[in-house]
């Protein structure tokens, strides 16, 4: 029998099973909601992902020129090239993709110039999705994946994320020897890394088959056609602009594309899972069935219904847990959320006999907890989707095809489906700041008092992939969330003109 913790905040007794702090300038979670059915990820409390001066949460980002530049994109190249090649005494070979900013060549070819120096081959993806490059990598025999992308940020910004030859995010361990190269630290090294010569030197392939037997695979996964579907495709003007329509119209639906006309510098903007109301747009003025918003490099993906009607990652988790479960292929009857889940999302789905564990926010904290609990779905709030039957990161548009399926297969609307799905009030902010510890100086400790004086969870926590502070407040009071919400936000920004 599960053990539960109970405890009593403004008179009334609550269940729960994840009052989490993880502190000392990092995260903070604190819950006054019946959570009794959380089975919560061993490493939730101390994080799974590896965090360091220039790696985040999802790779190396920043502004591209200034806090990721090509110099620190060639030396990237040189120390993968080394490490996977001459350092297991064999020729590598890294699978190289990139998203649509102006950036991104500059990026491109410096980390295939380092690389290829270092004597590995770089087979190189061109425009491409993120998942894509997992993918090819896992089912090609590549040593590694490089994309680079900075995913859902503005066009200035970019970065490189890394995978190992399961398609997973690259362990800990190799990203802090790039770190250490970075800042001029051979001594790990033995001196500094020797570039080959000769027959040795690495070359560059073009490898646009796999990208082509991505779109393949991602055709092959339905198992409905979508004839007399009407369908939105927000491509972000970013690595899904063409991709997304491809397979859509492969399958027989009748698309209607915005996003789709990148041109270096209009990724993500006023368009992409980050800025759904263009979608809403777009779905409504043409009277569609549903639409589907993808992010820069098409990790991502969040839905519109015909209403006009937002479908976050955490009702896509309820859609397709439900679904699987009914089809039997549910494992455990659990899947894998994370603490800024909405809390509605796991008293909904144990209404249905399904369990949630929950982690740590990032897709890789994700990966490693459906690993350890066996979980063949997981994903988070942002549209992050993990299936783990077909990828072993989160893809957009394997997303949208499940999702599609789970709607054909049961006849209904996206709208039908989600009848049992009762979601709590949440209102979330993000505070842009310089320096993101003086920001949270004083923040957790806040964040405790306001969830016991007003009855509401809270996380506030640094973003792991821009320079903001995100703030999350949910009940059942809504204005006591947007109270909540205001008071931590207010107090973020006195930190942030204070120093």
């Amino acid at each position: 029998m599960r053990q539960v913790t109970k405890f009593k905040l403004c008179g009334i007794c609550f269940n729960i099973a994840a009052f989490l702090i993880i502190c000392a300038g990092r995260h903070i979670l604190t819950g006054t909601l019946e959570f009794s059915n959380i089975k919560v990820a061993a490493h939730m409390r101390y994080g799974g992902v590896y965090t360091g001066k220039y790696f985040g949460t999802d790779g190396f980002r920043g502004e591209a020129g200034i806090t990721i530049t090509a110099e620190q994109a060639f030396r990237c190249g040189r120390v993968l090239g080394w490490y996977f090649g001459l350092n297991m005494g064999k020729r590598c070979r890294a699978v190289i993709g990139k998203d649509t900013r102006l950036s991104s060549y500059m990026l491109e070819y410096a980390l295939a110039a380092g690389f290829t120096a270092s004597g590995g081959d770089a087979y190189i993806l061109h425009v491409t999705t993120t998942p894509s490059v997992s993918y090819i990598t896992r089912c090609d025999g590549f040593d590694l994946g490089i994309m680079i992308s900075a995913s859902h940020n503005g066009y200035s910004d970019n970065g490189i994320k890394l995978f190992n030859s399961q398609g997973e995010k690259l362990a800990g361990g190799v990203i802090s020897l790039i770190e250490k190269y970075l800042d001029g630290d051979l001594q790990p090294f033995g001196g500094d890394i020797p570039f080959s010569n000769g027959k040795n030197v690495g070359r560059t392939v073009d490898y646009l088959s796999g990208r082509n037997r991505y779109t393949g695979h991602l055709i092959s996964l339905s198992t409905c056609s979508y004839k007399g579907f009407r369908v939105g495709l927000d491509g972000a003007n970013g690595s899904a602009f063409s991709l997304a329509r491809s397979v859509f119209d492969a399958l027989g639906a009748k698309t209607y594309l915005i996003g789709g006309e990148p041109d270096g510098t209009n990724i993500n903007g006023g368009v992409g899972s980050t800025h759904i109301e263009a979608l809403q747009k777009l779905v409504l003025e043409n009277s569609l069935d549903l639409g589907f918003a993808f992010d820069g490099d098409a990790d991502r993906c969040i839905a519109v219904d015909s209403r006009g009607e937002v479908i976050t990652g955490d009702e896509i988790l309820y859609i397709c847990a439900d679904y699987l479960k009914k089809r039997g292929e549910l494992n455990r009857n659990t899947i894998v959320c994370t603490k800024m889940s909405n809390g509605g999302l796991i008293k909904s789905l144990k209404n249905l006999g399904i369990d949630c564990e929950v982690c740590d926010v990032g897709d890789g904290n994700v990966c490693r907890a459906m690993q350890q609990s066996g979980a063949v779905l997981g994903g988070e709030r942002s549209g992050h989707i993990v299936f783990s039957k077909y990828e072993s990161t989160g893809d957009g548009l394997v997303t949208a095809i499940m999702v599609m399926e789970a709607m054909i297969a049961q006849n209904c609307t996206l709208y039908e489906l989600l009848k049992g799905y009762k979601p709590l009030t949440q209102i979330n902010s993000n505070i842009p700041c310089g320096d993101k510890a003086l920001a949270m100086r004083g923040a957790e400790d806040l964040a405790l008092k306001l969830s016991e004086q007003l009855c509401v969870r809270m996380v506030v926590r640094p973003s792991g992939t821009e320079r903001l502070i995100r703030v999350m407040a949910e009940g059942e009071s809504g204005d006591n969330c947007a109270l909540a919400c205001k008071t931590l936000s207010d107090k973020i920004l006195s930190n942030c003109s204070r120093y």
